[in-house]
């Protein structure tokens, strides 16, 4: 170790810094390598320290250690000399993995033996100068001297960075002479001009403009087109960290770019096990979308590769639910598609000695320190023969595994490729009795669909470099996994198997229950697909696992609904109101307008007759300090009407609650004194039922055992859901079909509920009108 630090330090690394250097194995070996290429061209002592600086910062840097000793070799010969040379030569490497090198092109990319001279740099830095003279005097040395540097450094790539900083501060002082006190004062920033509250609700809003999302002025299309993500180009997969290249990978990317014509392709590959949640909205719109966005393709891959878990319930509205938000599906695909030649490829891995089957049993199995398998050296010809008779079905399911020969990142080492299941296959039947793991499948089928980009969450993360080993493996075309961050929500739980308990013990009804975050149960809620797409493009395509608030959701709902839903008048609790100076055979039509702000937007009728039915609420028998609504001595407009009514007799019942209301009527425009409010009203009404929903758990996070010791079947919020059995509402929604969705009036927004049948409606409560502080 000793000699190893001396090493360093004698290329000018301090003591610390080779000290840190010696903790990390890999660059130690490769900086001792550098250094000994470089001792072959100058001699034991003939590195110093602007050449170690050099080498250091290479090795560092280098992905490809192949190219240590060229890039070495060329350090030590002084070829390589600035930082800038080095970027260049390093990006050059990269994007020429396969030998041989152009030498000619190389040197010639890394300005090898360019000299800019001093006469260079001075006529070059003068250009600048001139071009800016005029704003230089006038601005003097508040101006921004980056500038100059910039465009000094742009016309002469090659040159010192501070040859030409000093320069341009030589020419800069000849031209404006000494900074005087007036230089030296600070520059005061203007004032920005107030933004209108109606130009920061315009910021805000988030609407659809030719089908693409429009978040904070920045659309999902945009967030996902071109080098915005920093993602490889078609083709050029050898380009990302981490990426192996073999002898093959060129021709194998060469094949690829004849079959996709260099177009990007995704996949959105759930697993049909259970209902899409909000969670996927965001990968389906960022697979579906990256691709959309970029003029590319996106499969719809079944990964149905366990069959004891998938019914084709879930196939179903997996397929209903991308369609629902927006996306239509190049091709679908299963994985089971590919049954056959996944099985010939393990075949083919087993003979390449990459793969071999194990007897060890799941439990063994389990965990990071599972023991090695001593089945692992066995001879490929025997596990061949051992895995065939795993595929005739001559083992029980637990008693054999094919298993791959490496460590995932995460420290697992040699996971299952292949295991045994005795269980029907709903499209393949029993033709099959061993079946893939996703491990296994996912990059390989990505292979056979030719996909560019696999976009995964993050948590797949730990499986990149087992993807790339597996596609190396089999010496078959590589796609490129990147990793993005998932989306979770507050107060609720995804997990199919917590749904399953929920519905199970009868929590919820289903998988479509209105207070669960899955996509067909935000949807019955009444959620429109462009506002769980708005939410997305709010969300953005970040790296980092997002948590949010239910209610940020809502917020996009109450923007799309606002323009979209159309007015109705509802009455949840029923108070009659009999009008006693209008005929009780008298009845006219009040025209409502669906769009009160936009009465061009139409306008539908409702009967006004001598009977009216109120909310209980809107009524208060004694009069109470801020209360605006009808009292015996307060008089009430009603909505849309025309109408003021003033109380005459408050009838009750037996117990003394309030069952009618006797009231007189006039013309609004004929009334003492406007009435301090106008309140939503029925007549003829249709009875109806309406289901009000909360939060289904009381706490944020139900799943964390310190939040909720107890578990999450013990954090039910017992009022989640209110079913009012006698609503009443407006005859205009009679003809309404199941998901019309309306805004009743003062009350909320509201979706007719599957339920529903020709005697009576039933509405679910989207969301309320306003954001509930309390839910902050």
């Amino acid at each position: 170790m000793a000699d190893t630090v001396t090493l360093f330090t004698s290329i000018g690394l301090s003591e610390q810094k080779a000290k840190e250097t010696l903790k990390n194995e890999a660059l130690t070996s490769a900086l001792k390598d550098a250094i000994a290429q470089a001792q072959v061209v100058n001699g034991a002592t003939g590195v110093d320290k602007a050449m170690g600086t050099m080498l250091y910062s290479m090795v560092s840097r280098l992905k490809d250690t192949k190219r240590l000793t060229f890039l070495a070799d060329h350090i030590a010969r002084h070829k390589i000399c600035t930082e800038l040379q080095l970027a260049a030569a390093l990006e050059f490497v990269k994007n020429h993995p396969q030998d041989p090198i152009n030498q000619a092109e190389f040197e010639n990319v890394c300005g090898v033996g360019v000299v800019i001279t001093p006469e260079q740099i001075e006529e070059a830095v003068e250009v600048v100068i001139n071009k800016h003279k005029e704003l230089l005097l006038r601005e003097r040395y508040r101006y921004n001297m980056g500038l100059l540097m910039g465009e000094s450094r742009a016309a002469l790539k090659w040159a010192d960075g501070k040859i030409i900083k000093n320069e341009v501060d030589v020419q800069v002082l000849h031209l404006l002479g000494a900074k005087t006190e007036a230089d030296l004062e600070k520059k005061t920033k203007p004032q920005k001009a107030k933004t209108s509250e109606s130009e920061v609700k315009a910021k805000k809003e988030e609407v659809a403009v030719n089908g693409e999302v429009q978040s904070e002025g920045k659309s999902l299309m945009e967030q996902l087109r071109g080098e915005a993500l920093k993602f490889h180009k078609t083709g050029e997969n050898y380009k990302t960290e981490g990426y192996v290249v073999t002898p093959n990978t060129m021709d194998l990317l060469k094949k690829h770019m004849e079959i996709t014509g260099g177009q990007i392709r995704t996949r959105f590959p759930p697993e049909p096990n259970g209902i899409l949640h909000i969670g996927h909205a965001k990968a389906i719109n960022f697979n579906f979308g990256y691709a959309k966005a970029n003029d590319g393709i996106c499969f719809l891959r079944y990964d149905d590769t366990n069959p004891e878990k998938e019914e084709e319930k879930y196939f179903t509205a997996i397929k209903d639910m991308v369609g629902w938000l927006g996306y239509e599906p190049y091709q679908i695909t299963h994985a089971s598609d590919n049954f056959q030649r996944l099985y010939d490829l393990a075949v083919d891995l087993v003979r390449r000695g990459h793969a071999y089957v194990c007897h060890q049993r799941g439990e063994e199995l389990k965990g990071h320190n599972a023991p090695p398998s001593p089945w692992r050296e066995r001879p490929m010809e025997e596990s061949l023969v051992l895995f065939q008779r795993m595929k005739k079905g001559l083992f029980a399911e637990g008693e054999a595994t094919l298993r791959m020969k490496m460590v995932m990142e995460d420290g697992k080492m040699d996971p299952v490729a292949y295991r045994i299941k005795y269980t029907p296959h709903h499209r393949t039947g029993d033709a099959w009795c061993i079946y893939p793991t996703y491990d296994y499948t996912h990059c390989l089928c990505d292979s056979i669909e030719n996909i560019t980009h696999s976009l995964c969450t993050k948590e797949f993360q730990a499986r990149r470099s087992s993807y790339f080993w597996l596609c190396n493996a089999l010496d078959v075309y590589c796609p490129v996994q990147w990793e993005y961050g998932r989306l979770n929500l507050t107060y609720t739980v995804v997990s199919k198997r917590k749904i399953i308990k929920l519905v199970e013990t009868g929590v919820v009804r289903d998988w479509d229950d209105p207070r669960l975050f899955t996509l067909t149960a935000l949807r019955r809620r009444g959620f429109p697909s462009v506002a769980i797409n708005n939410f997305c493009a709010r969300v953005g395509v970040t790296v980092a696992q997002v948590t949010m608030e239910p209610h940020l959701l809502e917020a996009c709902v109450r923007d799309v609904l606002n323009d979209t839903a159309p007015r109705a008048m509802a009455v949840l609790e029923p108070l009659k109101v009999t009008i006693t100076n209008r005929s009780a055979d008298l009845k006219s039509d009040v025209q409502v307008p669906n769009f009160p702000a936009d009465e061009a937007k139409g306008s539908h009728v409702v009967p006004f007759t001598n009977i009216v039915f109120i909310e209980q609420s809107d009524f208060r028998e004694v009069m109470e300090k801020g209360y605006k609504r009808l009292t015996p001595d307060q008089p009430v407009g009603l909505r849309h009407a025309g109408y003021v009514i003033t109380v005459q007799k408050v009838i009750k019942d037996a117990q003394g609650k309030v069952v009618e209301l006797e009231v007189s009527c006039c013309v609004s425009t004929e009334a003492k004194e406007k009435p301090k409010a106008f309140i939503h009203w029925v007549s003829q009404p249709l009875k109806c039922e309406v289901r009000l929903y909360e939060r289904l758990f009381l706490h944020k996070n139900p799943e964390d055992p310190s939040e909720v010791p107890g578990g999450f079947l013990s954090d039910i919020n017992p009022h989640s859901m209110e079913v009012i059995v006698s609503a009443l509402v407006d005859r205009s929604v009679a003809g309404a079909k199941v998901l019309d969705r309306f805004q009743f009036e003062r009350m909320g927004y509201f979706s007719l509920d599957p339920d529903s049948t020709a005697d009576k409606l039933v509405f679910n409560r989207t969301v309320t009108l306003k954001e509930d502080p309390g839910k902050i």
